[in-house]
């Protein structure tokens, strides 16, 4: 059930991966602990894996495409549960837990495989 092209993906990974860091400010739940640190990290490192990936929008190709979406999973999953892991869920917890599901259902739903490189090789037979 995957429809999400990578192109798409690829836009909405720069654009999600600068909205979580600024979420915690947006937001106004900004206190310089995790609450504040996990969205901050998580939006750096969607930042750099995705001009790392293989896809339209990768800068650097060096992350395959399932792999990137692996990480997608792993980030909202820590997202998801980290105001129960770290503690603060009393003070804050349904922005980590929506942003955490998005991640993983945006793993669940984009193609595995680069627009480009599906072209090519439909281009070849």
């Amino acid at each position: 059930m995957r429809f999400l092209s990578t192109k798409a993906h690829g836009v909405i990974d720069y654009l999600v991966g600068l909205l979580l860091i600024a979420v915690p400010w947006i937001f106004g739940f900004a206190q310089g602990g995790m609450e504040t640190w996990i969205f901050v990290l998580a939006g750096v490192g969607a930042l750099i894996y995705s001009f790392f990936t293989e896809y339209e929008l990768g800068v650097v190709k060096l992350i395959p495409m399932p792999m990137h979406l692996l990480f997608d999973a792993m980030s909202g999953i820590v997202l998801a549960t980290s105001p129960w892991l770290f503690g603060f869920n009393d003070y804050v917890y349904l922005p980590h837990l929506l942003f955490g599901l998005f991640e993983i259902g945006a793993s669940l739903i984009t193609h595995k495989v680069p627009g480009h490189r599906t072209s090519a090789a439909m281009d070849r037979r």
